[in-house]
């Protein structure tokens, strides 16, 4: 079978609380990906919709945004792998695709956080533990991370310092994401004042800095073979390699608590897949959904061995014009986090980046780029990586 394309990328704005439905919601990453492809519903043969469903009020929200979006009949799957679920959609259009079973196929990944309350939230993210051994004893997301960082302080002798620079530099770029949630610049200061929130412990040695904030939004992309991308579009982005993993759900069945396996794993399967290494990396999106996971993921992905992802943000070799860019958008950290569509406004960040059509923020020159995206503590992972 031939290549496999991504020939257009949509995302909602990130908002704290979107006032219209999921439908709504979902339309608005669909749109503008339809725009962007220059395409119209009838050129797509299949939807995957993504979203973790513990924060839908709807039940089966497939069919229901299907329908109101004018892909039916056409075959429509939902799909649900937590936070890394529109990158695992990526994954399934790609096979479907590739397989020919499907010319063309909408990924679209969705969620509307604020149908609930915070505690509601945090409530339904203890549950993704297992709810028989772990998550009765009351566990949460920032506890979990905040034991990697420990890990990771205790092994390697990464400070506070260290992850606070993760997040000036997630300030630096979300500023100049007109989609994000937070816009505004954060600076090393702020973390040891205690009049800034910034520096409000949360679970330590994480503070509200170290920790991406929840939020509404949709993303959509559009995969086709490559006979379409040919006749379609003038800069299609060819997925060049995708890995996925995952591993225990308990913290007793893992014996790695200063990394995560799934995404060495998920990494080492897509850089084989697309013949290329770390050192081939132009530009990256990673899950920083706290600090310390984007720490990780500099040493998961091989662009830093272990223990030596300090170094790299030390020497701002991260941002835009070091030697291997990172969340150039502003991350998560910036942008917030709607679990069902992280996914897809990474996988967008890439191909806007690779078509040279990202702005302020736009890296010169990559040919490559790489959207790593983590599901629940490490429990699944995705590695995409793309080329133009």
């Amino acid at each position: 079978m031939g290549k496999v394309a991504i020939i257009g990328v949509g995302q909602s704005s990130f908002v704290r609380g979107y006032p219209g439905t999921i439908k709504e919601l979902a339309f608005e990453g669909f749109r503008e990906a339809l725009q962007d492809a220059q395409i119209t519903t009838k050129d797509i043969d299949a939807s995957i919709i993504c979203s973790a469903p513990e924060y839908d009020k709807q039940r089966s929200p497939a069919g229901v945004i299907a329908e109101y979006l004018g892909l039916i009949p056409q075959p429509t799957f939902y799909l649900e792998s937590l936070c890394s679920s529109s990158s695992m959609g990526l994954k399934i259009a790609y096979s479907m695709v590739k397989a020919g079973l499907h010319d063309s196929v909408a990924v679209i990944g969705f969620q509307k956080m604020s149908e609930i309350s915070s505690a509601e939230s945090q409530e339904r993210m203890g549950r993704g533990a297992d709810i028989q051994w772990e998550s009765p004893f009351g566990t949460m997301m920032p506890a979990y991370y905040a034991m990697y960082a420990r890990n990771h302080m205790a092994t390697y002798g990464t400070t506070p310092e260290d992850l606070a620079l993760i997040r000036v530099k997630s300030g630096t770029y979300g500023q100049l994401n007109e989609k994000a949630v937070y816009r505004k610049p954060v600076t090393l200061d702020m973390f040891s004042d205690p009049e800034s929130t910034m520096s409000s412990p949360v679970a330590s040695p994480l503070r509200v800095g170290d920790c991406c904030a929840n939020a509404d939004g949709s993303s959509c992309v559009i995969v086709v073979n490559e006979e379409k991308a040919k006749a379609l579009c003038k800069k299609p982005v060819w997925i060049l390699g995708v890995g996925a993993a995952s591993t225990a759900v308990n913290m007793a069945g893992r014996d790695l608590f200063n990394g995560l396996t799934v995404a060495q794993q998920a990494a080492e399967q897509a850089y084989k897949m697309a013949g290329v290494t770390p050192k081939d990396i132009d530009v990256a999106e990673v899950h920083d959904c706290f600090t310390i996971a984007e720490m990780m993921a500099y040493e998961n992905l091989g662009f830093a061995k272990p223990g030596e992802g300090k170094e790299l943000i030390r020497a701002k070799e991260t941002y835009k014009d070091g030697s291997i860019p990172v969340n150039v958008d502003g991350g998560l950290l910036s942008k917030g986090h709607p679990i069902g569509a992280t996914g897809g406004s990474q996988i967008r960040t890439i191909v806007l980046q690779l078509r040279g059509e990202a702005g302020e923020i736009q890296v010169k020159d990559p040919e490559i780029g790489l959207v790593h995206n983590i599901g629940g503590v490490g429990l699944y992972g995705n590695v995409s990586i793309l080329g133009r």
